[in-house]
């Protein structure tokens, strides 16, 4: 089973550096939509969480922390483009 609290640490780590995206990437915009989902995603599974195990479907919990699964390695895809691009572009620079 994946360990929620862990991958609630890693998502609010990601979602900050995607927030903190220079404007002028190209990666922003979509950065800006990921950072979205990753935030909602978040916040169902804390309310899934705050439910009384009795009340709380076990389903449903690991279902949603699958999908946070999912767009934590798609946000880190996204950041890792956009520090290759930031190298990328100055190197230009200095040329």
């Amino acid at each position: 089973m994946i360990d929620p609290e862990n991958q609630l640490e890693q998502t609010r780590q990601l979602t900050s550096r995607l927030e903190r995206l220079s404007a002028d990437s190209i990666w922003a915009r979509r950065a800006s939509g990921y950072r979205a989902s990753l935030l909602k995603a978040i916040e169902r599974i804390e309310e899934l969480s705050s439910q009384p195990a009795r009340l709380g479907d076990p389903v449903e919990m690991e279902l949603a922390l699958e999908h946070l699964e999912g767009l934590l390695e798609r946000g880190q895809q996204i950041l890792e483009l956009a520090a290759r691009d930031l190298i990328r572009n100055r190197t230009k620079k200095r040329d």
